[in-house]
């Protein structure tokens, strides 16, 4: 299953590339985060593994994430019109999963963030899930992502509803 989100947000590329790499903020805009550790590197870093633990409704799912691509790797002082680039691959029981963000300016104080998603399933729950129920991974995904705008943007976080 593959598909792609989008969405705008109204700040600078770099800044918006600062926040979303920071894990101090993840907990701020990361709907169910739970734990994010990492178990290998610097976190955010190139080649990183992270111990990573979501809730949702009363289900726990644990998984893996490694960083596979970082571009660039200074997120201070990105020259005009570079594409900012964070992939990650996301391991879990019966899923496969790997992220393409790409961070353009739309101009200088708008950032355009595309998202492409794809996973693999194995396992027949995880199959029927994947098979039966593909919006809501896509939907998901889009609430990440307006969950980040909101937090960049106004300061919200998804923890207590405040500012």
């Amino acid at each position: 299953m593959k598909y792609t989100n989008s969405i705008e947000i109204a700040l600078p590329r770099e800044r918006v590339a600062q926040l979303l790499a920071d894990p101090a903020h993840m907990p701020s805009w990361l709907r169910g985060l739970v734990l994010h550790e990492p178990l290998s590197g610097t976190h955010g870093q190139l080649g990183t593994r992270s111990r990573v633990v979501m809730r949702s409704g009363q289900r726990k799912i644990e998984c893996t994430e490694t960083i596979t691509r970082r571009e660039p790797a200074d997120l201070h002082g990105i020259p005009r019109g570079t594409v900012v680039h964070f992939d990650r691959e996301i391991v879990g029981a019966g899923m496969w999963s790997v992220v393409r963000d790409r961070l353009t300016e739309a101009d200088p104080e708008t950032t355009l963030w595309v998202s492409e998603s794809e996973y693999r399933f194995s396992g027949l729950l995880m199959r029927l899930v994947g098979l039966l129920m593909p919006s809501a991974f896509h939907k998901q995904s889009q609430q990440h992502m307006q969950d980040f705008k909101d937090f960049a943007e106004q300061g919200k976080d998804v923890r207590e509803g405040r500012s």
